[in-house]
Formats: structure tokens, sequence, C-alpha cells
């Protein structure tokens, strides 16, 4: 049976265990959205500053994301990990990216929670699969890998392998009410999706200016160009036309000996059905004239 979300959902709190800089972060847009939200630390410092970071940060948090119409849920800094968890609906693990130590605390969260409980991770870097070596019950496990809300909004869902699909499914149907912008992540992927893209738009930006090509201000300023359009990289790939942009990738590999085949072949699929963007009406979107 498919995983829903339990009736009771807007009478439970979100706990996060984890008050650091993305822990409080999260805490601060569920709260802003409505949800009471209960954090645990092991350090008392960090509890403390996360308590700070909500009140200073709430209403401007309510303001970008678009939720003052509801009232703001409260945050409770809880005394250890099992009055963190108690009641919750979705446990949120924000600790230090230690393999060893997440491993433990996905082990001791699923002894601890409720058993309808969401177990979520945060990690930007470990595969939820990588984590669930004492976990019972792998089925409510899935990453949720939150970006720097509310300025980046976006959260990638993955599953650990063994994820019920109804959980991801009642993520993507509920983390908008908070403001934030799922986005399912439909194989698991180091770097999830984004990170990946972002890794390779880094990476050669950094060779452009090793080589001599530009400088970094002259990159940054033609970024901003790009960005300030508004259009998105498939997006302009339909505009160029996709036999064009295979094109362009095929002289590049060339001249680039090791550059990956992958996105050239995806290309020759497109190219092949005649999906070639704007000008034949379809490629990576529909087109209407």
């Amino acid at each position: 049976m498919s995983y829903t979300l339990p009736d009771d959902v807007d009478r439970r709190p979100i706990a996060i265990d984890g008050a650091g800089t993305l822990g409080r972060k999260i805490a601060t847009a569920y709260c802003a959205g409505g949800t009471d939200v209960r954090i645990f630390d092991v350090s008392a410092q960090q509890c403390e500053s996360a308590r700070d970071h909500v009140a200073e940060n709430l209403e401007r948090v309510r303001s970008l994301l678009g939720l003052e119409a509801s009232p703001a849920g409260a945050l409770e800094i809880a005394p250890d990990l099992p009055s963190a968890v108690r009641g919750a609906w979705m446990v949120i693990e924000a600790v230090p990216e230690k393999l060893e130590l997440k491993r433990t605390v996905f082990g001791e969260l699923d002894r601890i929670v409720e058993p309808d409980a969401i177990l979520a991770s945060n990690s930007s870097s470990f595969s939820t699969s990588h984590l669930i070596d004492e976990v019972t019950h792998t089925e409510r496990v899935l990453n949720t890998h939150y970006q720097q809300p509310p300025d980046l909004n976006a959260v990638e869902l993955m599953s650990c392998g063994a994820t019920d699909d109804g959980v991801i499914a009642a993520l993507v149907e509920r983390l908008p009410r908070y403001g934030l912008v799922p986005f399912h992540v439909r194989r698991e992927s180091d770097g999830f999706i984004f990170n990946r893209i972002w890794a390779a738009i880094k990476r050669e930006a950094l060779m452009v200016v090793q080589e001599g090509v530009a400088t970094p201000e002259d990159i940054d300023g033609m970024w901003n160009i790009w960005v300030n359009a508004g259009l998105a990289p498939f997006e302009v790939m339909d505009r160029v036309g996709l036999d064009v942009v295979l094109d362009i990738e095929e002289h590049y590999a060339a001249a680039r000996p090791g550059i990956p085949e992958g996105p050239r072949e995806l290309l020759r699929e497109y190219v092949a059905q005649g999906r070639l963007g704007v000008k034949s009406g379809r490629g990576f979107y529909e087109h209407t004239s």
C-alpha cells in the first residue's frame, strides 16, 4: 500500500536534527508556512543561534515566500532527540557531513520516530542509500536536498532505492505550501540535479580563465546578461535548434578528447525523430505557432 500523509498532518510538527546553517534555514521556512518545528542539536549554542535566526528572519522569509496569509508556526528547542521527534510527521537530518555519523543518526531515528514519520536527509553529498545500513523501515527514507531557502527555494527529492513512491508524491504535493519548489531526482545521482550542472559550469568557467580566454569579470558580466534574460538551458537549445546544438557538440568533442558521449547520443535521438526545437514545432518542449 502506497504511503499517504497522515490525516492529522496539519496538527503535527516537523523535527530537525541539527541546528547549523541549513538546519535553521529549513526550520524558518517551515515555521513561515505555519507548521510548528522542533529542533535539536548536541550544541546548546547552536540551538540558541537557531532560535535567534528564526526570530530575526521569520517575517522576511514569510514575505519572500508569499506566506503572509497563513499564521506562522512556532519553534521549540528540544532537550534531546526523542523529545524532538515525538509526534513529528517528518524528521529532517541536518547533522555534519560525516558518513558514519549520519548512518548512526538514521539508525537511531528509525527506532524512535513515529511509525508513519518520513525520514529525510538534507545531505548534499551522501545519497540516503549509503545511510540506511542500520535502518529497518527503508521505505520511508529519502534525500530532501534543500538549497538555501528562502532565496534558493528548490528542494531535490531522491529515493534511497527503497523509498515508497507515495512518500515522494506526498512531498511534491506538500512542499509548495511552504513556498518551496520540489524537484524529483528520478534516479540516484551524485550531486542530485543542479549541483551536477553547476559543477560543469564552474569547471568550464575556471578553465576559460586558466587558458587566458577571459577574465573573471567578463565571465560574470556575460553570465548576468544570460541570467537576467530568464532563459533556461533547454529553452535556449530549442531556440538554437537541436541539430545545430548537436553539430556544435560534435565539434567540441573532436577538439577536446574526453568529452562524454551521452549528451550527443541524446541529441542524436531527438534529431532522428525530427524534434529540432522551435523551427520544427517540437524539441525538448512542444512549440505552437
